[in-house]
């Protein structure tokens, strides 16, 4: 990036570029969003393995359809919007939506643990115990008002950008 360029003006050049097909313009933003796409696909997913291959079949229709992508609203929305159409999509087909049992699945809490020293253990199971019960909360929605809580409240996108 240029010194005293917009990280903005950074980012729309590598989206022109990567329309015309260069493929180093196209690494940067898969780099860029990926973790923002698998983290957003296993909300909605629930599920490593539906997560990943979500983002992978996400970034595949960005390169397919990169060319209609207007530009008229930021590519992480445009990312989003493709991330839940993959989602929905693959819960229509199952037609049961398979969700993660918080209660009995403490993986998922593992990687997102760090200790806090400076506050009581008690604290810091109290914090466990709600996010487990928001989490179990957020799975047991359907699809469509998991995406929009998501969206909103999680992402914290704004109410026209959900």
């Amino acid at each position: 990036m240029k010194k005293g360029t917009s990280y903005t003006m950074d980012e729309e050049y590598f989206i022109d570029r990567a329309k015309e097909g260069d493929r180093k313009a196209l690494t940067f933003l898969v780099k860029k969003y990926e973790k923002t796409i698998y983290n957003f696909s296993f909300k909605i997913c629930r599920d490593r393995d539906k997560a990943e291959n979500t983002m992978q079949e996400t970034f595949l229709s960005m390169v397919k359809s990169f060319h209609q992508f207007d530009s008229k609203s930021k590519l992480s929305t445009w990312l989003y919007r493709i991330v839940v159409n993959n989602c929905l999509m693959e819960a229509r087909k199952n037609k049961r939506y398979q969700y993660v049992d918080v209660e009995t699945d403490d993986s998922l809490f593992d990687e997102k643990y760090i200790a806090d020293w400076n506050s009581l253990p008690i604290k810091n199971l109290e914090t466990k115990e709600l996010r487990q019960i928001l989490d179990k909360a957020i799975s047991n929605l359907a699809p469509e008002y998991r995406i929009v809580f998501t969206l909103r409240d999680v992402e914290q996108l704004s109410t026209e950008e959900t």
